[in-house]
């Protein structure tokens, strides 16, 4: 177990306590479970960075860290929506992805030598929309703000999905080559 998993694991973790937080009554829940996302961010950026910088990828980590980053995403999505933060199309259209997204990587990986379907661009630009999206709405940016930030976010999350599709549609090929 090295520092990039334990950090990986970490985000794991945070995502019930981001829920408890979300649905507590306390008050400024919102803003303080806005606060654990943006740590579970944190050791997003950190884990990845570490495992580049000291060569400690792992295949652990590179099937984990896209679970933690789904169950967050899927942790906002489904808590915005029930709270009526979000319209449930976001969650439709960004969940159907990100279900489409794991059966894909489970299939990969089951079937075809354990391979993995790399993180791109595409797919770190979307996130980066699905953060500042998310963040508009815990720092109580204005509606029409919020709801652009996530029109930009699905309509990206489509477009990574295409990509990844086609990448994994590659990968497929060659392995069975």
């Amino acid at each position: 177990m090295n520092v990039p998993n334990i950090l990986t694991i970490l985000r794991i973790f945070l995502v019930p306590i981001y829920l408890i937080i979300f649905f507590s009554n306390i008050e400024n829940r919102v803003l303080i479970a806005g606060l654990v996302f943006i740590l579970a961010g944190i050791t997003d950026v950190l884990d990845g960075r570490i495992a580049r910088k000291y060569n400690l990828q792992t295949k652990l980590g590179t099937v984990l860290d896209p679970f933690a980053d789904k169950l967050m995403t899927f942790a906002i999505l489904i808590s915005f929506t029930y709270s009526n933060l979000i319209p449930p199309w976001i969650l439709v259209a960004i969940g159907l992805k990100e279900v489409l997204m794991i059966a894909g990587g489970a299939v990969l990986y089951l079937s075809k030598g354990n391979q993995v379907l790399p993180s791109n661009r595409y797919g770190k630009v979307a996130t980066l929309f699905f953060y500042a999206a998310t963040l508009s709405i815990v720092f109580r940016l204005p509606d029409l703000v919020s709801m652009a930030l996530f029109f930009l976010t699905v309509i990206l999350n489509i477009l990574a999905f295409f990509n990844y599709l086609q990448i994994y549609l590659e990968m497929r090929k060659n392995l069975s080559a």
